[in-house]
């Protein structure tokens, strides 16, 4: 096993590393920024070095101050967490270089998932469903039209090298296109110094269903089930459970074959996730309620997500074990060939933002009071003291619960976010009181257009 590993990230994903890491008796190395020098994933780490100011660019993302930090703590291997680099496959191209274990997929996956067109080729090529869309960039707006016509109205207009809900639009006529083509070609630019754009068909009504796969240091790939991820804002996530309501034993069985081509097709090593869009069942010609869902391939997430411990509860692994394992060339710690979930979890992200617009209120920590008891799980990165900055994302902590059954898993989600007391930033707990009482979601029968129905 690894004996030293350094956590290129920060707050809640870098504490929750770093326990388990200090579980299994590795050395575990925090890098920190100057602003989050007070953090409690600085102080649980057995070493910790500053890397640059505030600023991402200057810390989390300064390559040479985080290998420099590596050489001088004699660290053996890097986990990079979530965000910041943890998809630059000239990070972990250069981490290996440096004599160091990357604990991630290897880079040419990487490289192979980070542009949107080049994904959908692959996974198509490997018998992976896709929704009706470009196999090249639209390299112009009239290029962008002509797709559009042909994949027929509406569609999305895509940032070829975006991720995490960003660089989007939707066109429904081609008035709309124009417009949304240049605004999603002017903030991928600025994002991500990539102008490329897809033209994709849109689905009004759609679930967001990922499957977390796991590739093996064998060379095996395995499914461990899959996340509902549809409860979203700005369609960047809010609540993840598993299993998915909408899910289906046959419908299942179809997900977890797609996602183990997908890993297949690039080689998949270590944690990733495919993500896709589920659309519901649609009533054929005839009107008489046949005809079966479809889903389709969205993107592949080269690296550890943030709804990953609700994988953890139904299946009863710890991911960043298995990652490390993967990473040291071991074998998993369960029987790949006897994998089988068991009963519900619900993830809820806690935030430092309004309950209602949802925009960002960062601020000093006054109170900070934790829910606990069976089935209650907390990820954080802050404690009471703490101050959440404007410099990072406002997540603050994730509220997992899990249970025997989905009733018994909101009963407790209920439970736990009375429970949870913050006094300071301000948080969407009042949000999520809302939405386990609101009988879309209590039903399961709910899409990506829930939130917005309840504002």
């Amino acid at each position: 096993m690894i004996e030293s590993l350094l956590v290129a990230n920060r707050g809640e994903i870098a504490r929750r590393i770093i326990r388990t890491a200090k579980r299994l008796g590795i050395r575990a190395i925090a890098v920190h920024s100057e602003a989050d020098a007070g953090l409690p994933f600085v102080t649980e780490a057995d070493e910790a070095v500053c890397v640059g100011p505030a600023n991402p660019a200057q810390s989390y993302r300064n390559v040479e101050a985080i290998l420099a930090a590596a050489k001088s703590t004699g660290a053996q291997a890097i986990h990079p967490g979530y965000g910041f680099l943890s998809e630059n496959a000239d990070f972990a191209r250069t981490v290996e270089a440096s004599g160091l274990i990357w604990v991630g997929p290897g880079a040419d996956a990487i490289t192979a998932m980070g542009d949107k067109i080049n994904a959908r080729n692959l996974m198509a090529a490997a018998g992976v469903p896709v929704a009706p869309g470009t196999t090249d960039p639209a390299a112009d707006l009239a290029a962008a039209v002509a797709a559009a016509a042909e994949i027929g109205y509406p569609v999305m207009v895509k940032a070829a090298a975006g991720g995490g809900g960003m660089g989007m639009g939707v066109a429904t006529d081609e008035a709309a296109l124009r417009t949304e083509y240049d605004k999603v070609r002017s903030f991928a630019e600025r994002m991500f110094g990539d102008g490329s754009v897809l033209i994709e068909r849109y689905f009004p009504r759609v679930r967001h269903v990922e499957v977390q796969i796991l590739g093996l240091a064998d060379g095996r790939v395995v499914a461990l089930g899959e996340r509902e991820c549809s409860v979203q804002r700005r369609n960047q996530k809010l609540v993840e459970e598993s299993p998915s309501p909408a899910v289906s034993a046959e419908l299942r069985e179809r997900f977890l074959a797609a996602a183990v081509r997908a890993g297949e097709a690039v080689g998949y090593r270590n944690a990733g996730t495919v993500e896709c869009l589920l659309v519901p069942r649609q009533r054929d010609f005839d009107g008489d309620g046949s005809g079966s869902e479809e889903f389709f391939f969205l993107e592949m997430n080269t690296r550890l997500q943030v709804e990953h411990p609700v994988t953890e509860y139904v299946y009863g692994v710890d991911l960043v074990e298995e990652q490390l394992r993967v990473a040291a060339g071991l074998a998993p710690t369960f029987d790949p060939d006897a994998l089988a979930p068991r009963g519900h979890a619900i993830e809820l992200r806690i935030n430092a933002e309004d309950p209602k617009r949802f925009l960002p209120g960062p601020g000093a920590i006054t109170t900070w009071n934790e829910p606990a008891g069976e089935g209650v799980r907390v990820d954080s990165g802050y404690v009471a003291g703490n101050t959440v900055t404007p410099f990072y994302d406002s997540l603050m902590a994730k509220l997992i619960v899990s249970g025997a059954t989905r009733e018994e898993a909101v009963e407790r989600a209920r439970a736990a976010v009375s429970q949870f007391e913050i006094a300071g930033p301000k948080n969407n707990l009042p949000f999520f009181a809302e939405l386990l009482e609101n009988p879309e979601f209590l039903s399961g029968d709910y899409d990506t257009g829930i939130v917005s129905r309840m504002r």
